[in-house]
């Protein structure tokens, strides 16, 4: 039976079977090889601000459940509830975006979840923007996530992020010119999400206005 106990709402749109980036598929070759694996697992992965690191982890988490698992995703971006973090050790799964935004005592009970998970089967997976060396985290705490599985995320390249877009556009029904998304990548920002969002909002805009997004269209609603 699936159990879902997640504090966060995912994004069902999320999955493994669609991330996007070719110099990222080591990592996704290895999470497959976790779900035949018997022993507690570490896995940390690093990663730009829009590289992709919420994607991986709540597609995971996905796929956790899919197969009857039970699966905790938490967002350190997020408030919890104090000693949240240190009781999750029953989970088959857990995954903790984001670590560089605990506070010292998230930090510690992250610590101790790692001790707990140690002579289990859960598998820990957690994210950062930096890799656990760069990390200002308390010390015994960055010394475990040293230990980890270690993965850096490749930025896309913005052919790739036009592509991923156009997916996703697909997705929402959206016929755009692919030169506007190479427009707002050279003019307005090269971030990923930024772009996303810019788009939802011309598409807001343009529904309202009942006008065609174009790249003059861009630039007066962007004030580009």
């Amino acid at each position: 039976m699936k159990q879902l106990g997640l504090p966060i709402s995912l994004d069902s749109k999320l999955l493994l079977s669609n991330f996007f980036g070719d110099k990222n598929q080591s990592l996704l070759s290895f999470i497959e090889t976790l779900f035949t694996g018997k022993d507690s697992s570490i896995v940390f992965i690093s990663g730009a601000n829009s590289s992709g690191k919420t994607h991986v982890l709540q597609g995971c988490a996905f796929k956790v459940l899919d197969q009857g698992l039970t699966a905790m995703y938490v967002d350190a971006k997020q408030e919890l509830p104090n000693g949240f973090l240190n009781t999750l050790s029953d989970y088959d799964w857990v995954f903790v975006d984001n670590i560089d935004q605990l506070d010292m005592t998230q930090q510690q009970e992250l610590f101790d979840l790692y001790n707990q998970i140690k002579s289990t089967s859960t598998k820990l997976i957690v994210s950062a923007l930096v890799l656990p060396s760069e990390l200002e985290l308390l010390k015994d705490l960055k010394t475990r996530l040293s230990l980890a599985v270690i993965f850096s995320l490749e930025q896309l390249t913005d052919i790739e992020k036009i592509e991923l877009i156009k997916l996703k556009m697909k997705d929402k029904n959206l016929d755009i010119d692919e030169k506007v998304y190479a427009y707002l990548f050279k003019y307005f920002s090269r971030d990923l999400t930024t772009v996303l969002s810019a788009i939802d909002r011309l598409d807001q805009e343009s529904l309202r206005q009942k006008n065609i997004i174009s790249i003059p269209f861009s630039k007066k609603i962007l004030d580009i």
